[in-house]
């Protein structure tokens, strides 16, 4: 007989539970979640991981990097950008693209060093 992942008796630590509920109350957890949705999506991914890998990039080394289109990039980016991942500048006709801090380069560098070590366990 297969168990299932579940405990076989209901019964939880009620301190545990209370102090958990009332730190995520004190939190906006949408935030977080609208964040690793806009990282989920592949293209976007790939822009972030090229933003950890120089500084500064324009749209155009960005598309070229990731094999889309200028416009669909500058869609990415503004996604990016309205997420807070990314900030931008001008500088003539360019337009520059950087991380927004050092927080969203932890994040891609952990999730990397994280696919490393799945992969060596498997």
């Amino acid at each position: 007989m297969v168990k299932k992942n579940i405990c076989e008796i209901y019964c939880y630590d009620h301190q545990k539970v209370d102090r958990i509920q009332k730190e995520l109350k004190m939190i906006d957890i949408s935030i977080m979640n609208q964040l690793f949705k806009a990282i989920a999506d592949e293209n976007r991914a790939k822009i972030i991981f090229a933003l950890c890998k120089d500084d500064e990039l324009c749209v155009c080394d960005i598309a070229n990097i990731i094999g889309s289109t200028i416009a669909n990039t500058s869609h990415h980016l503004r996604t990016l950008q309205k997420q807070k991942a990314v900030k931008f500048r001008k500088e003539g006709k360019f337009m520059f693209y950087s991380l927004k801090d050092e927080y969203i380069r932890q994040l891609m560098l952990i999730a990397l060093d994280h696919n490393k070590e799945v992969e060596v366990n498997v």
